[in-house]
């Protein structure tokens, strides 16, 4: 098999770097032809998946963590949001959240991440189509294999980045949320899922998703399937700021569909946007804030090929 490995050398405050000798050893030990990519930038995890398509390139073996894996899945999108077909994924997770992982209780130990890689029969995933406004209000479009979600979620996320990493991840999340939760204020948003209306309400945060767990451990969907070609849409509404927080203990363990203020749905196709044009909804993606609302939303069943 023709394998390459793609590292973040920054994911996980530097741990990333550190587990590639480990992997390349092993996966040349397994009898693969292996070779080396570091990402060095924005846009160079793109790149690298599109260069190993063109090199005809089997498996590409990400060491990092879940915004390495997003940058990673822009390159099976073409330019009109049409997917391509490329090469099979493998994850030896290293980042500060890791909440794709999760979602198929993936461990974090290296050695059980390469024979698990090098034995799967693959599986397939579906891949999330966003299309939105950026920052400067230019049309964007994105994709996602774990969770979007806007509202609070964008906002910490603006909190996290500025804040410091070593702390560990779920530590840094949620004392990014926790700060968040004080400066933010509900938002009215409109809320349709395969053109029927959802809701309309004053929202804390809205997930579109694929995965089950986002924010460093957070349950937030916890029936959710990354190969049933849908969303799970998980809507926090009209919630003061006590009743928040007092939800994250069951958002956590994934208890909390079925709660006031909790509203769940699943669908294809979901289209999003601010009760006033003039508000401000911001965008969490694996961790960014690449812009904000309005959106529309889209699944392509089986899109990826993932030896988890």
């Amino acid at each position: 098999m023709k394998t390459r490995i793609l590292v973040n050398p920054r994911a996980g405050s530097g741990a990333a770097a550190t587990r590639v000798p480990a992997v390349e050893l092993s996966l040349r030990e397994r009898g693969h032809v292996v070779d080396l990519e570091r990402t060095r930038g924005p846009g160079d995890a793109t790149r690298i998946i599109r260069e190993a398509r063109e090199e005809g390139v089997d498996c590409v073996v990400i060491v990092g963590g879940d915004g390495t894996l997003n940058e990673a899945c822009q390159a099976y999108l073409d330019d009109q949001g049409r997917l391509l077909e490329g090469p099979e994924l493998a994850i030896v997770p290293a980042g500060t959240g890791g909440d794709f992982r999760k979602t198929f209780d993936l461990g974090t130990d290296t050695a059980a991440a390469v024979a698990r890689m090098d034995e799967s029969p693959g599986r397939r995933v579906d891949l999330g189509v966003a299309e939105f406004r950026d920052h400067r209000g230019t049309p964007t479009r994105r994709a996602f294999v774990n969770i979007l979600s806007f509202g609070l979620g964008g906002l910490t996320d603006r909190v996290v980045a500025g804040g410091p990493k070593w702390v560990g991840g779920r530590v840094a999340f949620f004392t990014g949320a926790l700060r968040a939760l004080f400066a933010y204020q509900n938002l009215p948003v409109r809320l349709t899922v395969d053109g029927a209306s959802c809701l309309e309400a004053p929202i804390l945060n809205v997930a579109i998703a694929n995965g089950r767990y986002f924010g460093a451990g957070m349950k937030i969907a916890p029936e959710a399937d990354p190969s049933d070609g849908q969303f799970d849409v998980v809507a926090l509404y009209d919630l003061t700021r006590a009743q928040g927080l007092g939800l994250a203990y069951k958002i956590y363990r994934g208890t909390h569909p079925g709660s006031p203020g909790v509203r769940v749905a699943t669908g294809r196709e979901i289209h999003a946007a601010p009760a006033r044009s003039s508000l401000e909804v911001l965008i969490d993606l694996d961790g960014e804030t690449p812009g904000r609302l309005p959106l529309d939303a889209r699944i392509i069943p089986g899109a990826l090929r993932f030896r988890i």
